[in-house]
């Protein structure tokens, strides 16, 4: 069992500590949000539900915990055009988490947005090694592009690379077969958009997160070595430094146990290159 830190407890937060306390996964929990009245309604929500479950707000328990979640911030809705825009909005946030994860030896999994930015400002503010530096996204990008692929019947493991955002790069080259220019296209501006419906519908996107996100949890705590696609410090892999991006994965106890460098296509690269640049612009302006 595990002690789970939850640094901003709303939608996705919230639903994360749930979820890995009723699935088993989590037997102690330390919640954070700086609006007590969401936390204190949060804490009694777990509570109501009978669990054998030690919870928290103490935030120096955060320090000591086996992960910890950051999920504060304000999330993305209708008038914000690109994930990248909530930057400004979300940096506060941000700097706080690295005030709370001053010492913290455990794994890290950067969940706000612009998540990739997020990810890399926390790495370098707090000291945390870049393997325990997660950043969650290219597993619910991927799930999208896989449903992309199975309504035009095309086979093959669904991965998208680069920014959670608009820079994103699905790996067409690696399915099991040729796809043409223009599905390519299609489908880049259909995962561009994915979220979209979902926020306008019901404020924010919530199952598919939280889902993949206790995945990667779970990940970890079995020190498997399990793959997945997750944003990762980068220091010369794909040719990026300087930044933090979606990259090919395995998962353990001490975070990420290796970035894998896939052989993509001469478009991909080139997706991939400009990921990069795109990002590394938003990380040297956000750490300085």
């Amino acid at each position: 069992m595990a002690r789970l830190a939850v640094v901003g407890v709303g939608r996705i937060g919230g639903e994360v500590a749930y979820l890995t306390s009723v699935l088993g996964i989590a037997d102690e929990v330390v919640l954070y949000d700086i609006d007590p009245d969401l936390l204190r309604a949060q804490v009694l929500d777990l509570r109501h539900t009978g669990l054998d479950l030690s919870i928290t707000t103490d935030k120096s328990g955060i320090r000591d915990a086996d992960l910890c979640v950051f999920s504060a911030g304000i999330p993305r809705d209708p008038s914000v055009r690109t994930r990248a825009d909530l930057l400004t909005a979300n940096l506060p946030a941000t700097r706080d988490a690295a005030e709370l994860l001053k010492n913290f030896s455990g794994v890290l999994i950067t969940v706000t947005n612009p998540m990739d930015v997020n990810n890399y400002f926390l790495c370098k503010k707090t000291g945390i090694p870049r393997e325990h530096c997660i950043g969650f996204g290219g597993q619910l990008d991927s799930a999208r592009f896989g449903l992309a692929l199975r309504e035009r019947n095309i086979g093959g493991l669904p991965s998208v690379l680069g920014e959670h955002g608009e820079h994103q790069v699905p790996v067409f080259s690696r399915l099991d077969e040729p796809v043409a220019e223009a599905v390519r296209e299609e489908i880049l501006n259909g995962l561009r958009g994915a979220s979209m419906e979902v926020i306008k519908g019901k404020g924010g996107t919530v199952f598919g997160p939280a889902y993949h996100i206790v995945r990667l949890i779970r990940a970890v705590l079995s020190d498997t070595g399990e793959p997945a696609i997750c944003s990762g410090i980068l220091e010369g892999e794909y040719g990026q430094t300087g930044c933090s991006l979606g990259v090919p994965v395995r998962i353990g106890r001490e975070g990420i146990r290796e970035i894998a460098e896939w052989e993509l296509d001469a478009g991909e690269r080139a997706m991939m290159d400009e990921a990069g640049r795109f990002v590394a612009v938003l990380c040297s302006g956000a750490v300085s």
